[in-house]
């Protein structure tokens, strides 16, 4: 079928106004976050699940690549469409269809916005617990695919643990409904277990039956402060081995702190090495009762420990870690942030030895690391800057990403703990997954027999 006829098969199933290919429009959805880059064919925007099945059913039967995409916040091109063809923009499916609040669920569709969701729960004093960074603007769908997470998934854990129930269409557009609104269920296998997390390489996500918790009473914040990043790894593994679970845990080195204090002079963040924040919620008494158990479990690891007043501070010290992402490019106005091995995992106990070989790799090759991250569930972001315009500088970079990499795998962690594998990281599947890569590529010759469903993604 030639391109003109295409054109004309998508603007019959969606209207003329919902579907893209002039030349500039088509750029702006060539790339995310990452270095990786793409341009589309057609940008078609649905605004129901009978229209991807149809628009799916048009690219399984001419081989038309079809990559699912919804705010474009990823970091690793999972929504960047390599190998061209169709980018289904499904920010148009944005309706929250029912608040269920005597089963604890909502039932969405794949355009909502997370932080929109939350907005609209907390009247009813409910919450939908994942906290990306990207909360702002990420989509369900996008953070279904994704399985993110964020600042509080040490206690809350990440998105797979809210999702119930999904509606996928199929590469050749037959819809199936997955789970249920049920807490229990053995019914066949977790079909819904398989698509969270998979990137729309197996599945296009329209809808989905999320759990949802009541919002905590109250909730306090200590701050503690470290004479050197491996101090602060062994303070959390002290902290998560005494009982204690916090609500978030976040690691802040001396480089980000002096970036935060670069971009905003009013910040109040103490001069360390590192520090800690803690966040406990629960009960008044549940509370105070677990911020001086971490104070104590940190007292023989910490220069300073201080506890918010109230919530003023409370929110003053969040705020600062929030700034995080727009501060890390401050500490060198003439260079860059760019994502590259920011996202790996390791073990608890790990935590120490792999802050200091971060460091070490740093110095190594004289390249600056910030690292920050929800180091309560392991998780470490390693931002790095460098001279875009330089050469050298991009060598470098990859060669220290690369090294960053190969150390979480070594220990037993992972390249990527909540920002996915896209195409940035597909290099390392077989490394972290051995045999079990081939059975990932089983399962999506098996759904997607054409190889249409987001190419050129998660090795498979």
């Amino acid at each position: 079928m030639q391109k003109s006829d295409i054109l004309e098969n998508l603007q019959s199933i969606v209207g003329d106004d919902m579907v893209s290919s002039s030349a500039a429009e088509l750029y702006c959805y060539s790339c995310d976050a990452s270095q990786i880059r793409g341009v589309p064919d057609f940008v078609v925007r649905p605004s129901s699940t009978d229209e991807v099945s149809k628009i799916a059913r048009l690219a399984f039967d001419n081989d038309i690549p079809l990559t699912p995409r919804g705010a474009g916040t990823g970091l690793a091109g999972g929504a960047v469409p390599v190998e061209g063809g169709i980018v289904l923009d499904m920010s148009s499916m944005k309706r929250i269809l029912e608040i269920d609040l005597d089963n604890l669920l909502v039932f969405v569709e794949c355009g909502v916005v997370q932080e929109k969701l939350n907005e609209a729960l907390e009247p009813y004093g409910f919450f939908f617990p994942p906290d990306p960074g990207s909360s702002a603007m990420c989509t369900l769908g996008g953070l279904i695919a994704n399985n993110g997470s964020g600042m509080r998934s040490v206690k809350y854990g990440t998105t797979r643990n809210y999702v119930m129930g999904l509606e996928v269409v199929l590469a050749d557009g037959t819809i199936i409904n997955t789970g249920s609104k049920t807490s229990k269920s053995v019914v066949g296998y977790s079909l819904t277990d398989l698509f969270v997390g998979s990137e729309g390489t197996l599945g296009i996500i329209t809808r989905a039956i999320l759990k949802i918790k009541a919002i905590p009473k109250e909730r306090s914040v200590l701050l503690a402060s470290f004479e050197g990043p491996e101090l602060a790894g062994r303070a959390v593994v002290k902290v998560l081995s005494s009982g204690i679970v916090p609500s978030a845990c976040e690691i802040l080195d001396r480089n980000i702190i002096e970036a935060i204090k670069s971009y905003d002079p009013n910040i109040s963040l103490p001069d360390a090495d590192a520090i800690l924040l803690f966040e406990v919620d629960g009960t008044e008494n549940s509370v105070k009762e677990g911020i001086e158990m971490i104070r104590d479990a940190c007292s023989s690891l910490a220069s300073n420990i201080r506890a918010a007043s109230d919530k003023k501070e409370r929110d003053e010290i969040w705020a600062a870690r929030r700034l995080v992402g727009a501060a890390v490019s401050r500490l060198d106005p003439l260079r860059t942030r760019v994502y590259v091995g920011e996202d790996v995992g390791v073990p608890i106990k790990e935590l120490p030895g792999m802050l200091n070989k971060v460091n070490e790799i740093s110095k190594e090759y004289d390249l600056p690391i910030m690292t920050y991250g929800h180091i309560g569930d392991g998780n470490l972001h390693t931002g790095m800057c460098i001279d875009v315009l330089e050469d050298g500088d991009w060598d470098k970079l990859n060669l220290v990403a690369d090294r960053i990499h190969r150390t979480a795998i070594s220990v037993g962690g992972t390249v990527t703990a909540e920002h996915g594998v896209g195409s940035a990281r597909s290099e390392y599947l077989g490394l972290e997954l051995g045999k079990g890569l081939n059975v990932m590529i089983l399962i999506k010759n098996a759904l997607d027999p054409k190889g249409i469903l987001n190419p050129g993604k998660m090795g498979v």
